[in-house]
Parts: C-alpha cells; structure tokens; sequence
C-alpha cells in the first residue's frame, strides 16, 4: 500500500499528479482514492491530495501518517514532513525550496524539476519531472500506466504536449537514478 500526499501552489499540477496516479492505478487493477483539498484561492493559493494505491482494501481514503510525500513549494514541506512515517519518502522540488528536510528517520530526495522543464522548453512540466523521480524511486505504479493515464486526462487539444511531459517523466527518472 503506498499513501501519498501532493502538495504545493494552484497552478503547480500537484491535482493533476495525484489524479493521474490514481488512474494509472486503476489502469493497472489496484484499489485507489484521490482526495484533493484548496486552499481559499485555486490558482495561486495552496493546493493539496491524499492519494492510495493498494492492491488491499482501501479502508479509508484519508491519508494522515502518508508513507510519501511530494512538496512542490517550502509551505508544503513545512506542513506535511512532520506527517511522514519513520522510513517515508520526501521528495521536493529544489528549484523553489532551498532547505533540506529536516528529519534523520525519512528519505529525502530534492529534485530540481523547474530547471529540469525549462531544459525541455516548457516550465509547466515540472511536475511530471517529479512524477518520473517518484515512479523510479518507489515503483507505485508503471511509467507506461502513467503515460496512458495522462492520454485519458489530458485533453485531446492539449495532445501535442504529451511528448514534452513523456520526456520530462524520463528525465525525473534519470535524475533519482543516477549517482548524486
């Protein structure tokens, strides 16, 4: 079972992210919840979703003590780290974050996605440079489910960016793979 908190500011894709996860896990025949949460503004105010994807049960789809979290901006990792189990995963975008994480007891993996997306020549997909490095590291679901999951959701006029986000997933992949 993986639970999984994405957050960050409106506008980041962190709903996005966390929405394509759960359909790739449903793609792939697991059980799933997604769960988003706003802040007072959409784009711009903050913006998080719990997410499960288990071949178990889904005994609730709440996500309080998440085995991975994703912070795409400082207020998200102050907020949601000390929620991590002991031996979870924190993976932050290190363009916008300039502190590491505080705890000894939790992987942390900062990525710097938004340099990573203007390297492909587009800034919005940064995040599926995070969502590569979070499949590479923890195999929550496969990167071909993702990628098919992103078809479903992306619309059909937005299909000419799907070649960008593909190579900005493989990129994020790299990144946590290779030595640092």
């Amino acid at each position: 079972m993986a639970e999984m908190i994405f957050a960050g500011f409106g506008g980041q894709g962190v709903m996005s992210m966390g929405m394509m996860l759960a359909y790739a896990g449903m793609l792939e025949g697991k059980n799933v919840s997604w769960i988003p949460s706003y802040g007072p503004e959409m784009r711009g105010g903050t913006a998080n979703c719990a997410v499960v994807v288990t071949s178990d049960e889904i005994g609730s789809p709440f996500v309080t003590d998440p085995d991975v979290v994703v912070a795409m901006n400082l207020p998200s990792m102050d907020k949601f780290e000390p929620r991590l189990k002991k031996g979870g995963l924190l993976i932050y975008n290190s363009s916008l974050i300039e502190r590491e994480g505080g705890r000894d007891d939790i992987e942390v993996i900062g990525i710097p996605a938004n340099e990573i997306a203007s390297e492909l020549g587009n800034s919005r997909v940064a995040n599926m440079v995070v969502m590569g490095a979070l499949l590479a590291k923890t195999g929550v679901a496969k990167p071909e489910s993702v990628k098919d999951a992103l078809r479903k959701v992306l619309p059909a006029h937005r299909h000419d960016l799907l070649p960008v986000n593909e190579q900005a997933m493989e990129r994020g992949a790299e990144y946590v793979s290779k030595d640092r």
